[in-house]
């Protein structure tokens, strides 16, 4: 006879064992996106200027992305957060798109462009459409659907 046919696992067990599975599950089916990428910011000179930007999602707010602006990139020498819907970012790599704070818009076949109005101005930056692409695809991913 085998241990576990003599030895079967206890209620406790199973429950122990029952609620590490869907801890599990539930961290899974919660999991934030993060994508790392480089984007141009485009001004007069004829040269542009490379940044790291990051783009978030959290399943806590399905509806909405983020993108992340370096601390050095700000007045206030802190992060700058961007926060608007997901889908004006698809739409924004297919037709120009957004009448607000947020205006996006496909430049060419491999780039899109993000405008940002505030107050202080306008920023224009430029990033590669499939980076946004990808991140998009992540945001739509099982693991990121919010329980």
């Amino acid at each position: 006879m085998s241990a576990t046919a003599e030895n079967p696992p206890g209620p406790a067990t199973a429950t122990a064992a029952t609620a590490t599975a869907t801890a599990a599950a539930t961290a899974a089916a919660t999991t934030a996106v993060e994508e790392r990428v480089t984007a141009r910011v485009i001004t007069d000179d004829p040269l542009y200027r490379k940044i790291p930007v990051a783009l978030r999602f959290a399943p806590a707010e399905p509806l909405a992305v983020r993108i992340v602006f370096p601390a050095g990139l700000s007045p206030e020498g802190t992060d700058n957060e961007w926060v608007f819907p997901r889908a004006l970012l698809e739409a924004g790599l297919q037709a120009p798109s957004g009448t607000g704070d947020v205006r996006i818009w496909p430049c060419g076949r491999v780039q899109a462009v993000v405008e940002f109005h505030s107050p202080e101005g306008v920023a224009v930056i430029q990033f590669d459409s499939a980076a946004l692409r990808r991140f998009l695809r992540r945001t739509y991913a099982p693991a990121t659907r919010s329980a």
